[in-house]
């Protein structure tokens, strides 16, 4: 196996997986970790400090979000984040959507053994939720509707306004994970109409192990983790100060330059469907090209593996991915892409390029050029 040397040239490009934290987070961050490491549940001034950092993490992040500062917990990421919503249903129905991340996946197929019933709504070959699917799909007893904001696989974004518009109406909670979109495309709470919203730190160039829980005041949420009184007693456990605070820096970083950013990842990935069209014509690219996260693209090489691609471009110190980081390195076909329509051929035959705030069009050339003669050599090995 090829190890990669640290002296070597790494063109990373996937963000989507996680994101190389900001030299301005960390360098907030680590005076916590060091000097002004105090538990922020101390009374003397140690803890004090600590305390007030998280607090004013707290303010940022609920500035970022269009939320109110108690309206914010914070996690340890996005999975414990949408499991903790997730869990707080007793009886009745849910609706979610067959392209969900895991962490809500699974945790409506607990909600099941538990006997409580779950709708999965399809998808079109965009990967859009239709809003009529899920007004038919709406009972009586419906408690909880979970509908991602963005898909971390293809980047389509569904119509969350729309659908939360509609379920404010009838009083059903409304959450979306929006721990792809945030930091990425705009995310305000009050217009979007979701009772829950989560996020995660590494996503946007914070700390891994950091994640976001918005949940409107007035909604009841049981505790996941039983102990103390942090967070005002929704979610015991000391603090991860440190992680908190590069959260709040991290989000005020990527919200004041998302616009500029947006721009520029775009440009980077019609560079990089442009490139590789003018030499492999016959390719798919999947979700909704008019309606994604700006860094994103998923493409499907028919015919030729998506690991064996990946691997490849790896020797070469290019970091793709098949599929979502939670579920890579198990040989099943991504249950996103098959949603799509897709084969199961096809669906083992994609790669997914997510870029992010360090790359740059230099990167996409060799990105493209790499690919191209990846494709070209597992596509000679085939007719040898």
């Amino acid at each position: 196996m090829h190890c990669f040397e640290s002296g070597d040239t790494l063109i990373y490009a996937d963000n989507a997986a996680t994101t190389k934290i900001s030299d301005n987070a960390l360098k907030q961050m680590l005076p916590f970790l060091q000097k002004q490491y105090g538990n922020p549940s101390s009374q003397y001034s140690l803890g004090v400090k600590a305390k007030r950092a998280i607090e004013e993490a707290r303010q940022r992040v609920s500035m970022a979000l269009g939320a109110l500062p108690s309206e914010i917990i914070f996690t340890s990421g996005g999975s414990e984040s949408n499991s903790w919503v997730l869990s707080s249903v007793t009886n009745g129905h849910v609706i979610t959507s067959s392209i969900e991340h895991h962490s809500v996946l699974n945790a409506c197929h607990a909600l099941e053994h538990k006997g409580i019933e779950v709708t999965y709504l399809p998808v079109d070959s965009k990967g859009r939720v239709s809003l009529d699917r899920l007004k038919e799909a709406i009972r009586s007893e419906t408690k909880l509707v979970s509908i991602m904001l963005a898909n971390n696989e293809i980047g389509t974004i569904q119509p969350i306004a729309k659908i939360g518009e509609y379920l404010h109406e009838r009083n059903i909670l409304f959450h979306t994970d929006a721990v792809q979109a945030v930091g990425h495309i705009p995310v305000h709470v009050k217009q979007l109409s979701v009772d829950f919203l989560t996020a995660s730190s590494h996503k946007f160039n914070g700390a891994k192990g950091t994640g976001i829980l918005y949940k409107r005041n007035g909604v009841l949420l049981p505790p996941l983790i039983f102990g103390g009184a942090q967070e005002e007693g929704t979610r015991a456990g000391t603090e991860n100060v440190a992680g908190i605070v590069a959260a709040g820096y991290a989000i005020n970083e990527s919200v004041a330059n998302m616009t500029a950013m947006a721009d520029k990842l775009l440009v980077m990935i019609q560079k990089t469907i442009s490139g590789i069209r003018s030499k492999i014509p016959n390719f798919i690219v999947n979700g909704d090209e008019n309606n994604r996260l700006p860094g994103i693209v998923n493409i499907v090489f028919d015919g030729v593996a998506g690991d064996s691609l990946m691997h490849l471009l790896d020797l070469k110190g290019i970091c793709v991915s098949t599929s979502s980081a939670c579920v890579s390195g198990k040989d099943q076909p991504s249950h996103v892409l098959m949603a799509l329509g897709l084969t199961e051929q096809q669906a083992k035959s994609a790669i997914r390029i997510s870029y992010g705030r360090y790359n740059n069009l230099d990167e996409v050339e060799t990105i493209v050029a790499n690919i191209c003669h990846a494709y070209d050599k597992i596509i000679a090995a085939k007719q040898y």
